[in-house]
This record gives C-alpha cells, sequence and structure tokens, in this order.
C-alpha cells in the first residue's frame, strides 16, 4: 500500500509531522479532554490535475462533539487517474491506508480506538458518485471501519476539500 501512504502532515495548530505524530497528538488531544466524546475521522478529496493525474489530500479530524476539534492533512499527487471511478476508489484507499496506520499507533500505545474511528467518503445520492455508494461503503465497512457518506462525510467533503 506504499502507494496510498501520505507521509507528511500539516496541522493549523501542531505544524508539520509525520503520521506517527499525528497519532501522538491525537491521542494528547483526547487525553486533555477527560475522555469526553470524541471521534477520529480520516477523508480524503481529490481534484484532477491535468488529463490524467490527480492531487489527493487526506485529512485526519480529532473532533470533541459539541466542542470542536483538531486536525491534521497531507497530500499527494498521483498519475494515471483516468476517470470518476477511479479517483473516488483511491480517495477510499487512501484513507483505509491511513485510518489502518492510525489503528496501528493507537494500539503500540495500547489504546484501542476502533470503535472512535470513522472514515468519511466524498460520495453521496446526489451526482455522479451515487452509483458507486454501495461498493465504497462496502469496501470501507468490510475493512472494519464506520463509514459516512455526504451529506455527513464533513472531514473528506469540507476539512479535505479545504486543501485540495
Amino acid at each position: 500500500m506504499t502507494d496510498h501512504h501520505i507521509d507528511s502532515f500539516r496541522s493549523p495548530t501542531h505544524g508539520n509531522m509525520d503520521s506517527a505524530g499525528v497519532a501522538e497528538r491525537t491521542l494528547e488531544f483526547i487525553k486533555n479532554e477527560n475522555n469526553s466524546h470524541f471521534r477520529v475521522v480520516v477523508g480524503t478529496d481529490s481534484e484532477l490535475v491535468g488529463k490524467n493525474s490527480a492531487h489527493f489530500v487526506s485529512a485526519v479530524v480529532v473532533h470533541h462533539v459539541g466542542h470542536g476539534g483538531v486536525y491534521f492533512w497531507g497530500q499527494q499527487t498521483k498519475d494515471g487517474i483516468k476517470d470518476l471511478r477511479q479517483r473516488m476508489y483511491e480517495e477510499a484507499t487512501y484513507s483505509l491506508s491511513l485510518a489502518q496506520r492510525l489503528l496501528e499507533e493507537f494500539k503500540k500505545r495500547d489504546l484501542p480506538l476502533e470503535k472512535f474511528l470513522e472514515i468519511h467518503v466524498d460520495v453521496g445520492m446526489g451526482g455522479e458518485t451515487r452509483m458507486m455508494i454501495n461498493e465504497i461503503v462496502g469496501m470501507i465497512k468490510g475493512s472494519g471501519f464506520i463509514c459516512k457518506t455526504k451529506p455527513d462525510s464533513f472531514a473528506a467533503s469540507n476539512v479535505a476539500d479545504r486543501h485540495t
């Protein structure tokens, strides 16, 4: 999965870091909130660059429900993107790869956060992506993650989109 691996992340709050740094800052944020209700959300958005490339932005949002949160984002451009279907699958795969890396980092610290981790995908019933919803949601759920679609997929549709 190195093909879908973003190595460098930025945070408006915490600056630049790698995925281990994202996991560490996430855990610090959660710890400082005294176990309040929170969720960790991963989402990816993209835009076409030229005729067969796309720019992908993945975001990790640590949401303290009712009180805001922090986010981190990373980016990568990939060649060979030929159509919308391929781009949507690539977005989902980037998100899955990142979510799996975060879980590995959480497990190293003996924190089972699987039940708090969601993946948001940029597909919905209104538009061209409606034909892909069942396939992409099935891929995410089949990998063991909660999956949200538009209009509830703010990590992909709003946060990651802000940096594409």
